[in-house]
């Protein structure tokens, strides 16, 4: 069964940093495109960031770019996403999920999703 099980979020102080993790389980993810994704209270679920299955391609929102990279760990089953100078708009569940056709459609490519792991930005 596939499974992607997200981790690191937390509470940090704007102008911070975090480093999410997520690690997959029961696919080969060497052959999706792999993506992290947010989600708000009150708002839709958005793609923050996305890498292709060959790692040659990448999407950033335009929110994030600059700030946050995308990154994966084929050998590991792994997935990261670095987030830096952390600001009041972050704050989210933040998801990881894999897919095809992810950096063209977005949360449409996705076939598998992680629960979700909680990010706040707070003084």
């Amino acid at each position: 069964q596939e499974q992607l099980v997200e981790s690191g979020g937390g509470l940090v102080q704007p102008g911070g940093s975090l480093r999410l993790s997520c690690a997959t389980s029961g696919f080969n993810m060497g052959y999706y495109d792999l993506g992290w994704f947010r989600q708000a209270p009150g708002k839709e679920r958005e793609a923050v960031a996305c890498i292709s299955s060959n790692e040659r391609n990448t999407y950033y929102s335009e929110s994030v770019k600059g700030r946050f990279t995308i990154t994966r760990d084929n050998a590991k089953s792994m997935i990261y996403l670095e987030m830096n100078s952390l600001n009041p708009e972050d704050p989210a569940v933040y998801y990881c999920g894999a897919g095809h056709g992810v950096l063209t459609w977005l949360n449409r490519g996705v076939l598998y999703w992680g629960q979700g792991t909680q990010v706040t930005v707070s003084s």
